[in-house]
């Protein structure tokens, strides 16, 4: 069976997605691990998720499974970098 490039896209779109979003989930790791968000941008992290959030409501809006999934993942990500954040700033000041 012949795959066009339009049946493959959305396999790759939502694998790309998913890689993409779980790229937060080093950091969370090393923040948990250290206790310590010396290094975090809460103004880079609260713009991304930002995004992140209007991204993953376009794709709810529009029914489209690759973006729900991988801003969905992405979301989660960021905001627990971002509560991490308020949790260890308290600590480290």
């Amino acid at each position: 069976m012949v795959q066009t490039i339009s049946d493959v896209l959305p396999i790759a779109a939502t694998i790309t997605g998913i890689i993409g979003s779980i790229a937060y989930f080093p950091q969370i790791y090393k923040i948990i691990k250290r206790k310590s968000v010396e290094d975090i941008s809460i103004v880079t992290y609260s713009i991304w998720t930002l995004g992140t959030l209007v991204w993953l409501l376009y794709g709810i809006q529009i029914r489209n499974k690759p973006i729900i999934i991988s801003n969905s993942i992405g979301l989660i990500g960021a905001t627990a970098i971002i509560t991490l954040y308020i949790k260890y700033k308290k600590n480290n000041h």
